[in-house]
């Protein structure tokens, strides 16, 4: 090829990724929106259909089936390729949430709240095949920072907006308002992907074939461990947090909310310089590893308060988050670092993580609670945390 015509390619695949890169990050946003806005109502709405103990069940069984389809996924990415495969999602995911607002008997009603929990999921792993695509891997944190904070600002103005849409104890209209949310992320894909061009993704080795390419490498392994640890801490925290504030410490729902708002902030406002950071001058190591160190003293921290002090409360938490923020945007780096958009295999055992943890960790910290009070799961999971710290302190670093 003439070196003319080379570099004339390589100009448009930059010009093409300059262009697309804000669109995905965009997307990310208006996705993570659309997916957000329910999830505080969601466990409610099944109560009024179920018992108590069903909607943790029928959490269960969803995350079961999500890392199922995870499984599957890459097969039907081969096949489909990303665009397609990702129109066909968002429209069952959009009927779905027609049939949440609509559907009034109750088998019915499960069944479509747990297609459409793992038709997110998914989608989300085909977003991080776009993103992926049109990444060099020298700006991997930059750009992950970017996305990762625009998708975590949209999950800081849900609260707001989801008591703007219950005005009455309707949740329909919060399901009605996600689903027209998700029209313009299909709109952004329709109108900016439409023409992505997919990569040769590596082909299948089945299950056995999945945890080998995992571990035979020793850095993906370990960047493997850290982010199920973190994914740990999340499940632990979106449980017992709140019921330990309200019934333990006696706040009041208005106040907590609040409280969480706060907590959120390192998401939207750290990721993105963090990532840049790695990008330039550290590695992704030695972040990863002070993250992880600020999660461990923060969270054995809220062991021992009693106080009931919102600003007390708000500050500890928000520091239990500056650590998770940066392990958060430290791993997604790294992983995407020594992975390429190919190797959708490892990408999807990678994003198994979070619902595998939300099946461990319940059932960890429900047996754990027979033996303890329940302030006690926070000392629990800074040991916990402390296989995470030896994860990140094992991995080659980038630079």
């Amino acid at each position: 090829m003439p070196m003319s015509e080379s570099r004339t390619r390589t100009m448009k695949s930059g010009e093409t990724s300059k262009r697309i890169i804000p669109v995905i990050y965009l997307l990310g946003f208006l996705f993570a929106l659309h997916s957000a806005l329910p999830v505080y109502i969601n466990s409610s709405f099944l109560a009024e259909f179920t018992t108590d103990r069903l909607v943790g069940l029928i959490y269960t069984i969803s995350s079961v089936l999500t890392i199922a389809s995870f499984a599957k996924a890459p097969a039907v990415l081969r096949r489909l390729g990303n665009y397609r495969m990702t129109m066909f999602l968002l429209a069952g995911e959009f009927i779905s949430l027609v049939g949440l607002i609509y559907l009034r008997l109750p088998a019915l009603i499960i069944f479509t709240f747990i297609i459409n929990f793992v038709l997110i999921a998914v989608i989300g792993f085909n977003i991080d095949i776009f993103l992926e695509k049109f990444s060099a891997n020298k700006r991997t944190g930059g750009i992950r920072g970017i996305f990762l904070s625009s998708v975590n600002g949209a999950w800081v103005v849900v609260p707001i907006l989801s008591s703007l849409f219950l005005t009455d104890s309707d949740y329909r209209k919060v399901y009605l308002a996600a689903a027209l949310l998700g029209l313009p992320a299909i709109f952004l894909i329709r109108h900016n992907l439409k023409n992505f061009k997919d990569p040769v993704y590596e082909g299948s080795n089945g299950l056995i074939g999945k945890i080998r390419q995992v571990t035979a490498d020793k850095n993906v392994r370990n960047i493997f461990v850290a982010n199920f640890i973190m994914q740990f801490f999340f499940a632990w925290m979106v449980i017992y947090t709140p019921i330990y504030l309200h019934n333990y410490i006696g706040f009041s729902w208005k106040t907590i909310g609040v409280i969480f708002s706060i907590m959120l902030l390192p998401f939207v406002i750290l990721e993105a310089p963090l990532g840049r950071i790695a990008d330039r001058y550290l590695g992704e190591k030695e972040l990863l590893a002070a993250g992880f160190v600020v999660m461990i003293l923060s969270t054995t921290v809220l062991t021992f308060i009693g106080a009931k002090s919102a600003i007390l409360w708000a500050t500890l938490l928000f520091l239990t988050r500056v650590g998770a923020s940066t392990v958060e945007i430290m791993s997604e780096t790294y992983f995407f670092k020594k992975v390429n958009v190919s190797g959708v295999e490892v990408i999807s055992t990678f994003r198994m993580s979070r619902p595998l943890a939300h099946i461990i960790g319940p059932a960890i910290a429900t047996a754990i609670l027979v033996l303890i009070p329940v302030q006690y799961l926070f000392l629990v999971l800074s040991f916990i945390l402390l296989f995470g710290l030896g994860a990140a302190l094992i991995i080659t670093d980038t630079r």
